[in-house]
């Protein structure tokens, strides 16, 4: 009897040390080095500057990723169902607008007052102001758009928007979420800025090779845009004029979190959520692919996943970084945008039920 259960025993400890060591996963990872990570120190020292955010609860709604306002201050989010949802003013109750019948993501808003939607699952959409739904692009270069996420129009009309990941499209792999972690583990630089426009209804890419493209905004005076890359913590300028002219370089770097969607606010600022603290234990397996590949083999609940914790900041064009709001309960919880106006900061979640806000007094910087 001893004899045949230690055969068990020994059997099952093979089977599993075989599942671990070589059984097939999506990712093939590629070994890089991450910067230095700050950690919350210095000009991101811990504070709790964004305590007390203030809710508009969505209803039967959740995870508004990105929250707009239109000329007439009526408040837009994206949610994880497929809903546009729309608030008539901050005291009306949410209503569902329009459903794209995928997964919106990024939001902005044209000079023809049509919403742009940057849909994980449906690519690059224009919604009218009497709810039709027109798709504008799926392909850019003859590669598939599998996971449009962030959007930023132009004042010449174009629309600038990024392509997280080429290789792990947001349905395809379960999920705008589930895609995100197998691109960044993988780390393979499947990510892309697009660009469309309206002029010949073409789609180009910009610059390609980011790991995990995320959020994107055009620069005031429209010279550049900015394009963040989640996956290696920084954000970049991309040139859209003059000498420079499709060139990138580097202007924040070294984030102390997984930087989200980005946007143009007041007064010169760019605001970018961080959705989640860097992990040590990934940073650490950088260098090692195959250490990457048996973490994809154990059940999901261990691998790392990202960690709930408020963080917002603004920075100038130059990279300076001007403020920086934490909350360090993650109260209002995996934060993704920050939309300003002159009296508030509207935020916006991978999963909350609700749109939150602050006060913008300025009294937070």
């Amino acid at each position: 009897m001893i004899e045949k259960i230690a055969w068990g025993l020994l059997i099952l400890t093979v089977g599993l040390l075989g599942y671990v060591l070589a059984w097939p996963v999506p990712i093939t990872p590629v070994a890089w080095k991450p910067p230095p990570d700050p950690g919350y120190s210095g000009v991101f020292a811990v504070n709790t500057r964004l305590s007390g955010v203030e809710t508009l609860p969505l209803g039967d709604d959740y995870g508004p990723e990105d929250v707009v306002l239109d000329s007439q201050g009526r408040i837009y989010a994206a949610t994880h169902d497929g809903w546009i949802v729309r608030f008539e003013s901050d005291k009306a109750k949410p209503q569902r607008w329009v459903n794209t019948g995928g997964r919106p993501l990024g939001l902005d808003f044209d000079p023809q007052g049509r919403l742009i939607v940057a849909d994980a699952y449906r690519g690059l959409l224009a919604i009218t102001p009497d709810g039709r739904i027109e798709t504008l692009a799926t392909t850019a270069d003859g590669i598939p758009i599998g996971y449009a996420n962030n959007v930023a129009t132009a004042a010449d009309g174009k629309i600038y928007f990024t392509d997280s990941s080429t290789r792990f499209g947001a349905e395809a792999s379960g999920g705008a979420y589930e895609a995100s972690l197998l691109d960044i583990l993988e780390h393979g630089g499947h990510g892309r800025l697009l660009v469309f426009d309206p002029a010949t209804r073409q789609t180009s890419t910009v610059i390609d090779s980011l790991n995990f493209a995320n959020g994107v905004a055009v620069s005031p005076d429209q010279s550049h845009v900015l394009v963040v890359e989640t996956g290696a913590y920084r954000i970049l300028k991309v040139w859209l004029a003059g000498d420079r002219k499709g060139q990138a370089e580097l202007l924040l770097e070294d984030l102390p979190g997984f930087p989200d969607n980005l946007t143009r606010g007041r007064d010169g600022r760019y605001w970018v959520a961080l959705i989640s603290p860097r992990n040590a234990l990934l940073d650490k397996w950088a260098g090692k692919p195959w250490l990457r590949r048996i973490i994809q083999r154990l059940p999901a609940f261990v691998r790392p996943k990202a960690v709930s914790y408020g963080h917002i900041i603004a920075f100038t064009d130059y990279g300076v970084v001007v403020a920086d709001l934490q909350d360090p309960k993650g109260q209002y919880p995996m934060l993704t945008s920050v939309t300003e106006t002159e009296d508030y900061l509207y935020l916006g979640s991978l999963v909350a039920p609700a749109v939150g806000r602050l006060a913008n007094t300025g009294t937070h910087w």
